[in-house]
């Protein structure tokens, strides 16, 4: 069976803000929420997105909580509209992200930007084209 992603996990490290941010500030849906653990819908056919503490989620998994900088992964809203982009930038910055690179054109005749969640996770929107 080739291999399928149903939800995506982020390690927070406090729940009440991350729950608020992606709530409130995003719009998503609380589907679950337990101590130390929110399971939000995105809508549509995105996958589910799981919050879960910090420590517990790197204890689940076996590894250190510790890390930093750039984990190698980005998360990404593309829309065919440039007016998405914006909207989403605005509503992310308004809700407490922080914009690390403001909507731009690029070579290719697209449009994108990221913004980092209030724990540093990495969010790219663009437009498809």
């Amino acid at each position: 069976m080739p291999l399928q992603m149903n939800a995506v996990m982020l390690g927070v490290e406090d729940m009440n803000r991350a729950r608020k941010f992606y709530v409130e500030g995003l719009g998503c849906t609380t589907d679950q929420d337990l101590p130390g653990f929110v399971r939000l819908s995105l809508g549509g056919e995105s996958p589910m997105l799981a919050l879960y503490e910090w420590k517990a989620a790197a204890d689940d998994a076996g590894v250190p909580p510790e890390g930093a900088g750039f984990r190698g992964v980005s998360l990404h809203f593309i829309t065919d509209a440039r007016d998405e982009v914006d909207k989403t930038v605005q509503a992310a910055r308004a809700a407490g992200a922080t914009v690390v690179k403001e909507p731009a054109a690029t070579q290719w005749g697209g449009y994108y930007a990221y913004f980092s969640d209030p724990d540093g996770h990495l969010w790219k929107v663009t437009t498809a084209a």
